[in-house]
C-alpha cells in the first residue's frame, strides 16, 4: 500500500478532490504542491531525508502566474523527477487526450497510468491506483486505451516532431538544412529532410507544410 504521496496540481478543487480519493484509500501522508519546481524540491528533499515518496500524481499542464518557475510543464517535471527517483510510481492525471502526447507519457517517461480528467475520473484514478499498487501494473482511461491498437502516431518519431516543430515556427523547407545544422540535429542534409517532409505529408494526407500542421496539431504532435 502507497504511504506517502505528492499531488502536483495548481487548482483548489482538484487538488481536495484527489486528496481526500487518496485519503479514503487509507494512504497516510498526502502532500501537494502547486509548482513543478517545487514538486522537483520535496522529491529531492524526501530523498535525502531517507523517507522517499511512492507515487506521484501530476497534472500536465500548470497556469502561469507572477511567481518565475523552471519548469513550467509536468512532462519537464516528471523528467526531472524520473533523473532523482527512476523507480517512482507516476499517474498523469490531466485533461489532455491528444493521441501522441498521451502515449510518449508512456513510451518515453515511463509513467505508470494516464487518467484523464472527466466523468468517473476520480473512479478511474482509484482503479489505476489499484492497478499499480496490487498488480504492479499499468493503467490509461478506457476512452483512450486505442493509442496502444491502432496506426495512429506509430510511424512518427522524434526526428519528424523536429521537422513539424521548425515548421510550425516559420522556418521554411529551404531554410531547414541550415537551421539543422545550427540546433545540431541530425540528418540534416536537405535530400533527408525533403524525403521527410514528403513522408509526413502523405502519412497525414496534407496538401502543404500548412495543412500538416494543423494535423500535427490535432493529433497533439505538436
Amino acid at each position: 500500500m502507497f504511504q506517502k504521496v505528492l499531488i502536483a496540481e495548481d487548482i483548489d478543487s482538484i487538488n481536495i478532490a484527489v486528496s481526500q480519493t487518496l485519503s479514503e484509500l487509507g494512504i497516510i501522508q498526502v502532500d501537494h504542491v502547486k509548482y513543478c519546481d517545487d514538486a522537483v524540491l520535496k522529491i529531492k528533499k524526501a530523498i535525502l531525508d531517507n523517507v522517499p515518496y511512492d507515487l506521484l500524481v501530476s497534472d500536465l499542464s500548470f497556469e502561469q502566474d507572477h511567481r518565475e518557475v523552471k519548469i513550467k510543464s509536468g512532462e519537464e517535471g516528471i523528467t526531472a523527477i524520473r533523473k532523482l527517483q527512476p523507480e517512482l510510481k507516476i499517474i498523469v492525471y490531466s485533461i489532455e487526450d491528444k493521441s501522441f502526447r498521451v502515449k510518449s507519457l508512456f513510451e518515453d517517461l515511463h509513467v505508470n497510468a494516464f487518467v484523464h480528467k472527466g466523468r468517473n475520473s476520480i473512479e478511474h484514478l482509484k482503479t489505476a491506483i489499484h492497478r499499480i499498487q496490487e498488480e504492479n501494473g499499468t493503467y490509461i482511461s478506457p476512452h483512450l486505451q486505442h493509442i496502444f491498437k491502432g496506426d495512429v502516431t506509430r510511424e512518427i518519431d522524434a526526428f519528424d516532431v523536429q521537422i513539424i516543430q521548425q515548421l510550425a515556427l516559420g522556418i521554411k523547407q529551404g531554410e531547414m538544412e541550415s537551421r539543422f545544422k545550427e540546433l545540431g540535429i541530425t540528418p540534416n542534409s536537405k535530400s533527408s529532410i525533403e524525403k521527410r517532409i514528403s513522408k509526413l505529408k502523405d502519412y497525414f494526407k496534407a496538401a502543404n507544410t500548412v495543412q500538416l500542421i494543423v494535423f500535427a496539431k490535432d493529433f497533439g504532435i505538436i
